[in-house]
């Protein structure tokens, strides 16, 4: 006889799955969608690891599970698009070691689903991040290549220009189409252009962006020279609020050669990190009117415990600037997924993957620190109460 209720219960459960329309019906939160132009109360729908539909009302009947977002936010995977995740090698003192961070415990639970990691890896050995981080990790790892080809290990081989080649840094991103999303160049502490004129090349016959964190500031190669006349239309300027390069000019303005890149099609990303964000390059800039195409950590050991701590930390910095919620969440899944050139990413259109980040906005008293540690104070914060990828609940913090 138990047996038998056993079957049927088995059987009945079968129907039920059988006639469900969508997997996971998330149910009356305040869905911000940048690409389709949506901020209302909607519900979103779930199939097979896909966005099935997005609507005023649908039926939880309709769906196995259903969880209520009342009150919070219902928002696209954030996308991190400068990260430090090639954290297998044991190597000490390296983005290509001990520096980095697996993602996976860094991201699900601020919301982030997608991450770009900022040029751990050249083509020498970026098989070897593929193996043992990307392809092992849960959290969906994009890639910027390093131009130098042994990768991010510290200045002895980022200074090296003998190994900063377009042709097999192209190859090897051609070889893994997107997979590697970009060309990064960093931390040169030279006065050459080599590095930049280098990963530009590299860039362009992979037909991908380059990132650009300018490295020791010279005279010799100017910040207006760089975004006037070297970077692409769609190349990446990132580390914009570091004031390190003369991103504020002398007389408190905003740079001259960041107006006329941002004419010219040049982004501007944030890049956080332990020494690239000051409140008082920021404020100013910003209250110019000179904000950021796209919001990113530069997570890594150091950062992620001093004044940046994590994505939603950073996005909390620009509401406290006079950011709305909106364009903060823009800037933090459909700009980013544009500029990488993944749209199938960071929206909710019918068919795109469900990656989706619930959020509730805290009302208090928080306070935001810089690079330097000064503090900016502010009465809302952002807190993930739920991380949705490929369909299937990551994280969920109040159950």
């Amino acid at each position: 006889m138990k047996l038998w209720i056993a079957f049927l219960s088995l059987a009945a459960s079968f129907a039920v799955a059988q006639q469900a329309q969508y997997d996971l019906l998330i149910q009356g939160g305040h869905v911000v969608d940048a690409k389709n132009g949506v901020s209302a109360v909607r519900d979103v729908a779930i199939r097979d690891g896909k966005i099935a539909a997005v609507s005023e009302h649908i039926d939880p009947a309709t769906a196995l599970k259903t969880v209520s977002a009342k009150g919070l936010y219902v928002t696209p995977g954030l996308i991190d698009i400068h990260v430090h995740v090639y954290a297998s090698t044991g190597e000490a003192h390296s983005y290509a070691g001990d520096n980095s961070v697996f993602p996976d415990g860094f991201t699900f639970r601020v919301g982030v689903t997608t991450v770009a990691d900022a040029g751990c890896a050249g083509y020498k050995n970026f098989e070897d991040f593929k193996e043992h981080v990307i392809d092992r990790s849960k959290t969906r790892v994009l890639a910027f290549l390093n131009i130098v080809g042994a990768g991010m290990r510290g200045p002895k081989y980022e200074n090296n220009l003998a190994d900063m080649e377009p042709q097999p840094a192209a190859d090897m991103a051609k070889k893994y189409p997107g997979l590697i999303i970009g060309i990064k160049t960093a931390h040169y502490a030279g006065p050459e252009w080599t590095p930049v004129e280098h990963a530009v090349e590299a860039g362009t016959l992979a037909k991908i962006p380059v990132m650009v964190d300018f490295g020791t500031n010279h005279p010799e190669r100017p910040i207006t020279d760089l975004l006037e006349k070297k970077l692409r239309p769609g190349d990446i300027y990132t580390h914009c609020y570091s004031g390190l390069r003369n991103e504020l000019d002398v007389s408190g303005h905003v740079n001259q050669g960041m107006i006329e890149g941002r004419k010219r099609g040049v982004i501007f990303d944030v890049g956080h990190g332990g020494g690239s964000f000051a409140w008082r390059i920021a404020v100013p800039i910003t209250k110019q009117g000179f904000w950021p195409d796209s919001i990113s950590t530069d997570l890594h050991i150091s950062s992620m415990n001093t004044g940046m701590k994590d994505m939603l930390n950073v996005m909390d910095k620009f509401l406290a600037l006079g950011m709305s919620v909106d364009d903060v969440i823009a800037r933090s899944t459909w700009n980013p997924a544009k500029e990488i050139h993944q749209e199938e990413l960071g929206n909710f259109s019918v068919g795109s993957a469900a990656d989706i980040a619930v959020l509730r906005v805290e009302k208090g008293h928080f306070g935001f620190t810089d690079m330097y540690g000064a503090r900016m104070d502010a009465n809302q914060k952002f807190l993930c109460e739920m991380t949705v990828r490929n369909g299937k609940i990551v994280y969920d913090l109040n159950g």
